[in-house]
């Protein structure tokens, strides 16, 4: 019989629950990172200053979070408890999750220098981005969950999915460029607007990323 090269969910079979455990946290807080953008965008959309600024501040704490478990998980695979391929594989797993968070607290960065309510086009457009990122990341959360329980068909739909939502992450940044570029808006307004298409568009890329390397597990433990 073919051995699995599902290596989290050889690390449930193998009651490796330290580094499991750890790596469900990272899971959990790189969602909270985003979902933390998300509200972050909702406050700004709705003119609620204090909302905003609570929201990126916990978007910093949760990408801070999310790096300590990145250093924590590398030190410990660092100490040789898995083989090789295993050990490459879980960090992969860990840097393309880290790579979301980063990506997302850049966006909340750029969000921050935006003190002024922007026309509502712009507003919505910026909107329907947000709803495309946090539905990626779900479903990628979903796939994770899926190969951790070995359940390979689920996790391969789940990614499928992310892969989908990414291209029209695409097509949305087009959209809200396309809009950000036709309205009138002062110098710095339209450099950080851009640039926060840019971002947004980026932490979809990131999530795919790692949506392509979970695919590929669940296909090579098939």
């Amino acid at each position: 019989m073919k051995e699995s090269r599902n290596i989290l969910g050889w690390l449930g079979m193998k009651q490796e629950l330290f580094v499991l455990e750890d790596a469900k946290k990272h899971v959990e807080v790189t969602y909270q990172t985003v979902e933390w953008f998300r509200k972050a965008i909702l406050a700004f959309i709705k003119g609620d200053g204090e909302g905003k600024k609570v929201a990126i501040e916990k978007v910093r704490e949760c990408e801070r979070e999310a790096d300590a478990l990145r250093s924590k998980m590398v030190d410990r695979l660092s100490e040789g408890i898995l083989v090789p391929p295993d050990r490459e594989d879980l960090m992969h797993f860990v840097k393309s999750l880290d790579r979301i968070a980063d990506w997302t607290n850049g966006a909340a960065r750029i969000l921050d220098f935006i003190e002024e309510k922007l026309p509502e086009k712009i507003l919505e457009e910026i909107s329907k981005a947000t709803e495309i990122i946090f539905s990626s990341v779900s479903k990628l959360k979903d796939g994770i969950e899926a190969l951790m329980k070995n359940d390979l068909n689920q996790a391969i739909k789940d990614c499928n999915e992310v892969e989908l939502l990414e291209t029209k992450a695409d097509d949305q940044k087009k959209i809200l460029i396309g809009v950000i570029i036709k309205e009138k808006l002062s110098a710095p307004n339209l450099l950080l607007s851009y640039q926060l298409a840019e971002y947004m568009e980026g932490v979809t890329d990131k999530i795919e990323d790692a949506g392509d390397f979970i695919k590929t597990l669940a296909i090579k433990s098939k």
